[in-house]
């Protein structure tokens, strides 16, 4: 089985408190004897952008852990992730949700993992779940 991996996964990792990166750690552990790690490229740019985090950490980072990045988000993936996140923006309208908003890096991470049949590791269960029902999550 392959698992897509979420941003909010590697960031427990890198900056969560010990406990937090220790879960991280063995979601992680646990996903990589299941078989191959990937993430979308949504989660590498997401990646860059955090402090003190720059390009060539995150590859490094990749390549020793040996998670693939896909870097190709086919038409499909942008048509699931735009519908998706429609139908997020509609619910949150009609509902007055006063969670946090979510970004279309979200919808796609999302829609690449369920696109290709993988499962995704996430800490995010209640945003994939909505968005995208049929989705394997992984527990966390």
């Amino acid at each position: 089985m392959t698992t897509a991996i979420d941003t909010n996964v590697i960031v427990a990792l890198w900056d969560g408190e010990p406990e937090t990166s220790e879960r991280a750690q063995t979601s992680l552990d646990r996903s990589f004897e299941q078989g191959l790690l990937v993430v979308a490229a949504p989660v590498f740019a997401e990646l860059t952008a955090a402090p003190g985090r720059n390009e060539k950490f995150v590859e490094s980072f990749f390549r020793r852990t040996g998670v693939r990045i896909d870097w190709v988000l086919d038409e499909k993936v942008w048509r699931i992730a735009g519908t998706a996140f429609q139908r997020y923006v509609a619910r949150r309208r009609s509902h007055g949700d006063p969670g946090p908003r979510r970004i279309l890096a979200d919808f796609l991470i999302g829609a690449h993992a369920f696109r290709h049949g993988y499962a995704l590791l996430t800490t995010d269960k209640r945003l994939y779940r909505a968005a995208f029902p049929e989705l394997v999550l992984l527990p966390f």
